[in-house]
């Protein structure tokens, strides 16, 4: 049997990737998308950390056409945030002040399924628990080959455009040539809590800050609460952390967090996970069309934020939808659509680099932490420190 032939394979089945998958089917072009697991972890009562939703990202979900189908799934309202930061004052944030309302805390497994489910109804192919591996660039006849892997089969799959939305990896723009240069090397660990007494409330994003990093917390839709300890990686004793009872005896130097916690009687109710949250970009989001390379990265694979900016998943989401439409003005014989998502795509990093640093700077109670120290550099000067990973 020969290869199953597209216009755009997509490897990942996250936010950015839904989205792309949408827009793209929507435009008529053939499209499949390899999901490498998010439907077998809603099946297994899992959880996927990436929880807030802010209230800007309604407009990109209405462009989708699947704001509606996302407000009726059960998340919980996010009202704003309570960032203890600078100093002992807590610093409220409230979106009921805001053009756009209240944000979600998401049930990311339930959400990101919807995502896929809204991209199927629109035409696009799903395979889920698959993944895409690249066998070969695209070849005299203009297309990609790949491999389709799900459980027990492997199907040999041709394409036009390959869309890399893996995440942070970033596995195949990284073995089309792509680069990735990471600013830091941030680790987060994220626990589960869970009470009796049901008087929990508080739908905002808590944030502290404390001596090696910071903490925020949110309630989940599944009445838990998420801890989340954001640290270096040379700071942390992993064997430690990684217990239930190291996590949240180093929450204990968190007032504010831990004064939250026992008032609402929560314990840990799950071990807690450990997770890469470094900031990084691609060197080039794009290949080069002229050259044969038609590929584009998306969401984390292509600029992975650090979470205090609560803009990952609505990044991803933006990404899809632009790399998308810049396939189908290339089709058009827009030339130069790649490049202009690819300079975008640097403007949008350059910026959040700036505001990232500035809200770090605010923070000065422990000059002598290594942790604010290098959070506090100069955007000029991160690239002084920044590392470069083929």
């Amino acid at each position: 049997m020969g290869a199953s032939v597209y216009d755009v394979a997509i490897a990942g089945g996250g936010p950015a990737g839904a989205a792309a998958a949408t827009v793209l089917a929507r435009a008529g072009l053939r499209v499949l998308l390899a999901d490498a697991g998010s439907a077998r972890g809603l099946q297994n009562g899992k959880y996927k950390v990436g929880e807030g939703l802010p209230p800007s990202a309604r407009h990109l979900l209405r462009d989708l056409g699947a704001l509606e189908r996302v407000l009726a799934d059960g998340h919980r309202a996010s009202h704003g945030t309570l960032a203890f930061w600078g100093d002992d004052a807590p610093r409220a944030n409230d979106f009921m002040f805001q053009l756009h309302g209240h944000g979600l805390q998401l049930d990311r497994l339930r959400f990101d399924a919807a995502l896929l489910d809204h991209a199927r109804a629109s035409g696009a192919e799903i395979v889920r628990d698959a993944k895409l591996s690249l066998i070969a660039s695209a070849s005299n006849e203009g297309r990609y080959h790949l491999q389709l892997r799900t459980r027990g089969t492997e199907d040999a799959i041709e394409c036009r455009w390959l869309i890399d939305a893996t995440g942070r990896p970033a596995t195949l723009a990284r073995q089309l040539g792509a680069e990735r240069i990471e600013y830091d090397r941030l680790l987060a660990f994220h626990m589960r809590l869970r009470s009796d007494m049901d008087t929990d409330r508080d739908g905002r994003t808590w944030i502290e800050a404390v001596e090696h990093g910071w903490w925020y917390s949110v309630l989940l839709p599944s009445r838990e609460r998420l801890v989340s300890f954001l640290c270096n990686t040379d700071l942390a004793d992993r064997r430690t952390v990684l217990t239930r009872e190291g996590l949240w005896s180093v929450l204990q130097a968190a007032p504010r967090m831990r004064a939250l916690c026992e008032e609402h009687g929560y314990r840990p109710s799950s071990p807690p996970q450990g997770a890469d949250a470094s900031s990084h970009h691609l060197d080039r989001p794009v290949g080069v069309p002229e050259d044969g390379q038609r590929w584009l990265a998306v969401g984390d694979a292509a600029l992975a934020f650090d979470p205090l900016s609560s803009k990952g998943i609505s990044n991803a989401l933006y990404t899809g939808l632009r790399a998308a439409q810049a396939i189908i003005e290339c089709g058009k014989g827009d030339a130069d659509a790649l490049s202009r998502y690819a300079d975008h795509l640097l403007d949008i990093h350059r910026v959040y680099r700036e505001r990232l640093v500035a809200f770090y700077r605010m923070e000065q109670r422990w000059p002598e932490s290594g942790f604010w120290a290098q959070r506090a550099a100069d955007p000029a000067d991160l690239d002084l420190i920044a590392t470069v990973e083929a």
